[in-house]
């Protein structure tokens, strides 16, 4: 079997400011299992890298110069993508760009990381997204979540329920702890059932909802007014 130190997860780092690439680069660098093999400017600089170099996880700022974040992102999963390989994007943001982040996060980015974050945070997110989950868990997150869905307009912050019509009664209380930031060890806790038992409802709401991942799905709970900001 391969050892994970001889295929270490690929990244690039897409931010108009050199400073924070090569603090990125350093940080992630110094770690065995990760290495920074792209860097970019701007979004177009970044389609064009990432179309000839594979990557796995794409740490993306949200407002540069030329082609933006979000422009890039919808450029690299959506359909037709331009991108090698199949590499998951991580939003880097700051409170102030909220209305960005969430359409960052419509576009298919697995999670969002604020540009604040201790260097084990980040690390801990790169290792989170590449496994397949989401960068959704830390209580920032669903403070920065509440807050996206608070700016939103009425009519959209209070979305169709038929996006829900298809979840059990138990799958709508895993979401509900979902949206809340509990992990699935936490959620099993919290319902007095196994840690698989959880992963298996996690799996169905994904499926139900069609979303990539946890934060797609707890994007709908927020939109559809199965969780309000502050409950």
């Amino acid at each position: 079997m391969t050892d994970a130190l001889d295929t270490p997860v690929r990244v690039a780092l897409v931010d108009d400011q050199p400073l924070v690439r090569a603090g990125l680069r350093m940080v992630i660098d110094s770690q065995p299992d990760l290495r920074v093999v792209v860097e970019a400017d701007d979004g177009r600089d970044a389609l064009r890298l990432l179309a000839g170099t594979a990557s796995d996880v794409v740490l993306m700022d949200v407002r540069m110069p030329g082609m933006d974040g979000l422009t890039a992102t919808r450029a690299l999963l959506g359909d037709g993508g331009v991108a090698a390989g199949d590499p998951r994007v991580v939003v880097l943001t700051t409170f102030d760009l909220d209305e960005y982040v969430l359409d960052a996060i419509r576009a298919g980015a697995s999670g969002f990381l604020l540009k604040d974050a201790q260097p084990e945070e980040l690390l801990t997110a790169i290792r989170t997204v590449h496994q397949g989950d989401a960068v959704i868990a830390p209580s920032s997150t669903r403070r920065l979540m509440e807050r996206l869905v608070t700016a939103l307009p009425p009519e959209e912050a209070a979305g169709p329920q038929e996006a829900l019509a298809g979840l059990t009664g138990r799958e709508r209380e895993v979401l509900v702890l979902m949206a809340r930031g509990r992990s699935n060890t936490e959620i099993a806790g919290d319902l007095f059932v196994a840690e698989a038992t959880v992963k298996t409802h996690v799996g169905r709401i994904l499926a139900k909802l069609d979303a990539r991942d946890r934060v797609q799905a707890v994007v709908t709970a927020y939109e559809t007014g199965l969780v309000r900001p502050g409950s």
